[in-house]
């Protein structure tokens, strides 16, 4: 029981911290730019990686586990900081809280898919509320149409989501965090180069809170609380503690209101209750194997 209960501690830390990430960005982006923010995040945080794997004397993945970490780092340390770092130079946090509330949705829909699994007609009919809810919100405030920076939170959403899927089927073989150790050390070599001529000497005159944001994001978001929501998961049960995720845009919206002072609407909290609502009904949703499928369409025709 108390393993347990430091799981759940370990999975709501993670979820705190993921919560940062948006409001972090925000503030980072605005002085040091989109790919600085979104790349250099990595570079920095490859540093601390390198030292954690070398002290621990972590083996090197197999070939073949590079190729599924190639998936994870395109997702986690390639796609979705990039992304949001460009939609955030445009959207408010509350904003982008809410699209990002169908990530849980569109990991379990890659982690179907990945582990063979028919997804349920309830599994379809949640995702289409839950899709329609936030493009409906996106419209509404985008005055009737969306805008290039949804479709890029949309997009960091399936990006993420498939990586979060791969991270979780490796992690069985690999471990919990070092999927995203690895992922990293694969991405930070390529980033160097467009990190290095996005970097300014006006920089360096940033203010203190986006220097802090930027390391947040580059120590903590990309990193560390990852090893706290995966040791979290390992510790407390996949299933007890992937349920802790549900508040993270609530979180978002609360760290947005605090440390941005965006004014919340009661709109926008009807239509993250609505999305997470039909998140939790479609990963409960039940789901079969595509060979029971085609076994019981087998024994109907006979």
């Amino acid at each position: 029981m108390q393993r347990e209960k430091f799981g759940l501690l370990l999975g709501l830390l993670g979820v705190i911290c993921f919560s940062l990430t948006l409001p972090s960005t925000s503030i980072a982006v605005e002085y040091f730019g989109t790919t600085v923010v979104g790349l250099g995040r990595t570079v920095v945080a490859a540093i601390l990686v390198a030292l954690v794997l070398i002290v621990r004397k972590e083996k090197l993945p197999s070939l073949r586990q590079f190729k599924s970490l190639a998936i994870v780092a395109l997702g986690a340390v390639l796609g979705f900081p990039l992304l949001t770092s460009w939609a955030m130079e445009s959207l408010p946090v509350s904003h982008g809280a809410v699209e990002l509330a169908l990530l849980p949705l569109a990991t379990a829909g890659f982690a179907m898919f990945r582990a063979g699994e028919v997804p349920s007609i309830k599994f379809w009919i949640s995702s289409v509320i839950g899709s329609l809810a936030v493009i409906m919100y996106a419209l509404h405030l985008g005055f009737g149409q969306l805008q290039f920076a949804d479709l890029a939170l949309l997009a960091a959403v399936i990006i993420l989501g498939l990586s979060y899927a791969e991270g979780g089927r490796l992690a069985k073989e690999l471990g919990s965090w070092q999927v995203i150790a690895w992922a990293i050390m694969i991405g930070a070599p390529f980033f160097i180069i467009p990190v290095g001529l996005n970097l300014t000497t006006e920089m360096i005159n940033a203010p203190f809170q986006a220097w802090i944001s930027f390391i947040y994001l580059a120590v903590v978001s990309q990193f560390l609380a990852y090893v706290a929501w995966y040791s979290g998961m390992a510790m407390g049960g996949i299933a007890r503690v992937s349920q802790i995720q549900y508040l993270q845009p609530f979180l978002m919206i609360l760290f947005a209101t605090v440390f941005l002072g965006e004014s919340i609407t009661f709109f926008t909290i009807v239509i993250a209750l609505i999305v997470v609502i039909s998140v939790i009904l479609g990963k409960n949703a039940p789901v079969s194997k595509k060979g029971d499928a085609l076994e019981e369409n087998l024994v109907k025709r006979a």
